[in-house]
């Protein structure tokens, strides 16, 4: 758990792993409440980060794919300055005081460790396979190549991705290139992904057959029965064929891979119930997985072995998770509104963290990264304060502001109620905020990225300059 790095009073850290939703808007606050002598490191395997939300729009309707992904550019929205940095490497390793990266950053006096007094995981989850872009190739193969292994092989295979937009995009082309080409398409799970990329599929090529699988009798089945509803009279109307209460029997798909065409033709795939089902492509959108490894390894204990999930505090302050036996034999887990820690300056957001019921959403990690980042803020101003007052002690003259500062206590993260939006085909949307579904028919191709790249920091005039 231990050994390496530790901080010392003049390292004011901190580290932000993934640069994401969540991992960008901590590293936006943090930069707005920090004082000045101290450094924010965001750390991302990527060049730019990914906008997710429209990728599987962009895999499919050709034009669009570079829109994608956002540089690091202006990610603090703080004026340029040697304070706060990204850095593009893989995280190999995490200990309590410092993390070890897969290659050392000279330039801004790193070796590969690079030491910390506060920590944000917003590592998120790995993808379903067809926007896994580490994890598959278009085709959906398997990516096996060690990831510290494909920086130093060269040439690498075209559809093994390393990180770059340009090859983020060239991953995007090949895939509209397969989904093109298929004539008939199994679309494997009726989440928020399936819906989109079923009814996205029949929309941009109309003629095409596509069958929607999903295990479960309700479409979106986390959400209000109203939003099945919308979504299966959209795909009733675009002539996609809905399969509902069957759950694919993945010893049936053999070589057809979760996204490899058959060169001869249709090969047929059953559901647990024998039913057979004929295609060229199959698409699964399922097993999401939170990356937790890096934490799991740090320790253990702070894993929830149930969901795989950082198990944390209301504050969003990591904490072992140890289970006790109640008078009967039943499992009791400790008090997570508040406590004691003994990590309390690393934080988990995000599809990563055992948030008290919190989806695993975009806008989930965007609001739970403020959160992490005014606690952090606060710890940062209370440590201060304790050193001004411990002088001011010292010299007998009083000190109410950083008594107050130090008494201030950290905010509590409560999820906001259940908020999604599924597009269904280019224009029409379906959305849920609440109790409230409502729908809409103001989509655009690109889903008005614009204002993602925004919320980034990147002022866009054109689509020309999301090329960057």
């Amino acid at each position: 758990m231990g050994g390496g790095l530790a901080p010392d009073s003049n390292t004011k850290t901190v580290v932000i792993l993934g640069g994401a939703y969540g991992g960008t808007r901590a590293a936006q606050v943090l930069a707005q409440g920090l004082p000045a002598s101290w450094r924010i490191v965001l750390i991302d395997r990527n060049s730019h980060t990914h906008h997710v939300y429209a990728m599987p729009r962009f895999s499919v309707l050709p034009g669009h794919e570079f829109k994608a992904f956002i540089p690091y550019t202006n990610v603090f929205k703080t004026p340029a300055g040697p304070n706060h940095i990204v850095l593009q490497a893989h995280i190999i390793s995490m200990r309590p005081h410092h993390i070890t990266l897969s290659k050392a950053f000279p330039e801004y006096g790193f070796s590969n460790e690079v030491p910390f007094d506060f920590a944000v995981y917003a590592l998120g989850s790995r993808l379903p396979s067809p926007l896994d872009l580490w994890g598959t190739t278009p085709h959906g193969t398997p990516v096996t190549l060690p990831t510290r292994l494909r920086e130093l092989v060269v040439p690498l295979p075209s559809t093994v991705y390393t990180g770059d937009k340009v090859q983020g995009c060239q991953w995007l082309l090949e895939k509209q290139k397969i989904i093109e080409t298929a004539p008939t398409i199994l679309v494997v799970g009726g989440g928020a992904l399936g819906v989109q990329y079923a009814t996205d599929i029949k929309a941009v090529y109309p003629t095409k057959d596509i069958t929607l699988l999903h295990s479960r009798l309700q479409l979106l089945n986390r959400f209000d029965v109203k939003m099945h509803d919308e979504s299966l009279k959209v795909c009733q109307e675009q002539d996609i064929n809905v399969i509902l209460g069957e759950r694919l029997d993945m010893s049936s798909v053999g070589d057809l891979g979760a996204g490899n065409i058959i060169p001869l033709g249709k090969k047929i795939v059953r559901t647990i119930t024998g039913r057979e089902i004929a295609a060229d492509l199959l698409i699964l959108c399922t097993g999401q997985t939170p990356n937790t490894s890096i934490l799991q390894a740090m320790d253990s204990s702070v894993i929830n072995e149930e969901n795989r999930r950082v198990n944390v505090l209301r504050t969003l302050q990591i904490n072992p998770v140890h289970v006790s036996c109640g008078p009967n034999g039943q499992k009791v887990l400790p008090n997570r509104e508040r406590g004691a820690t003994p990590y309390p300056y690393i934080f988990a957001i995000g599809d990563a963290a055992d948030a008290f019921g919190a989806i695993m959403a975009g806008h989930t990690a965007y609001y739970q990264g403020e959160v992490a980042a005014r606690n952090i803020v606060r710890l940062v101003k209370r440590r201060e304060a304790e050193e001004k007052f411990k002088s001011s002690v010292m010299t007998g003259v009083e000190d109410e502001d950083s008594e107050a500062l130090m008494d201030d206590p950290l905010e509590s993260y409560t999820p906001g109620l259940p908020a999604i939006k599924v597009s269904l085909g280019m224009t029409h949307s379906v959305s849920q905020l609440g109790e409230e579904v409502s729908t809409k028919d103001d989509g655009v191709p690109d889903m008005q990225v614009k204002s993602i790249w925004k919320l980034m920091g990147v002022t866009v005039n054109s689509d020309e300059d999301m090329r960057a």
